[in-house]
């Protein structure tokens, strides 16, 4: 029997017209090296007044012995619990242009009715555009320009981004099935993934969520002011070279880093080149216990928590 999607939301009657509006996603428990997307959810909530406008719920989408809310005890009782939420808010940028944010922990249930539900919610709106965001992990420096991977339902949705050079099968996400279903509904649906040094990966990258931004922004055409986050930036940027400067392992990690990124940016047009260097430079896991072993250094001998 099928299920109606409109029974997993409930929607504000006093919504106003967003004939037009984009709807930006992101969503909590899939891959989001440096927390760039949670930062980037964080800094539009935080910047912008807003209101819910639709809640899912989320006792038929989450699997809560999976992902354990938290709840806090008090000497002798419960004393407050940190219920899980997936919800639309309203917002509008510097200009007053309305656009909505779905945020939450991604569904564990139900994929293709969220789908429809959220298909539902665009059609309802008028939702011009549907873009999600977040962090992949990638073997550049910190030190060089770091990009963002566009895909999207057209191809001029993609803009002046590079695409990637090859095709590869990944863990699904609702986020990548949402893009997927909207192109085969016909609706204009993009994502944009920031790229983060892989022994950056498990960390809270700044710079990476500013790219993020800038990439939303320059996409749907909202005035999105990054005052916080490229302050924010500067901070992470200064102290990761500090930390940088105070072990020769890491640096020699990120010297190398730079040098395959150089050598790539000037020739360009090799194909084997990529191919090439990647022989000597060390792997991911490599880099990411030589960066844990500085950290744990500097706590005392305690590894960081992951």
């Amino acid at each position: 029997m099928a299920l109606d999607p409109e029974d997993l939301y409930e929607v504000d009657s006093d919504v106003p017209d967003l004939g037009g509006a984009v709807l930006l996603h992101y969503f909590d428990g899939f891959m989001d090296a440096g927390s760039a997307g949670k930062l980037v959810a964080e800094h539009l909530l935080n910047s912008f007044e807003h209101r819910v406008v639709a809640r899912f719920d989320v006792d038929r989408l989450i699997d809560y012995r999976s992902r354990r809310p938290a709840m806090t005890y008090s000497i002798d009782h419960w004393e407050d619990y940190d219920a899980p939420e997936l919800v639309v808010n309203l917002l509008h940028d510097a200009d007053g242009v309305p656009f909505l944010l779905l945020t939450g922990p991604e569904p564990d249930h139900d994929w293709e009715r969220f789908c429809a539900a959220v298909r539902g919610l665009v059609e309802r709106w008028d939702v011009r555009l549907t873009t999600g965001f977040h962090g992949i992990p990638m073997g550049a420096p910190h030190t060089r320009p770091l990009g963002v991977t566009a895909h999207a339902t057209r191809n001029e949705l993609v803009g002046e981004h590079r695409p990637l050079p090859n095709r590869m099968q990944v863990p699904g996400s609702i986020a990548g099935l949402l893009e997927f279903r909207f192109g085969e509904w016909g609706h204009d649906a993009s994502g944009f993934a920031a790229h983060v040094p892989h022994y950056l990966a498990d960390s809270t990258y700044p710079s990476a969520a500013l790219n993020l931004l800038g990439a939303i922004a320059s996409a749907t055409g909202l005035n999105l002011p990054d005052d916080d986050l490229r302050e924010a930036s500067h901070e992470a940027e200064a102290e990761i070279a500090r930390q940088v400067a105070g072990s020769e392992k890491v640096a020699d990690v990120v010297r190398a880093l730079e040098q395959q990124y150089d050598t790539f940016m000037e020739a360009s047009g090799k194909e084997s080149l990529l191919a090439e260097s990647v022989e000597h430079m060390p792997t991911a896991e490599e880099l990411g216990s030589q960066f844990e072993r500085f950290l744990a250094e500097q706590n005392g001998g305690e590894t960081p928590e992951r």
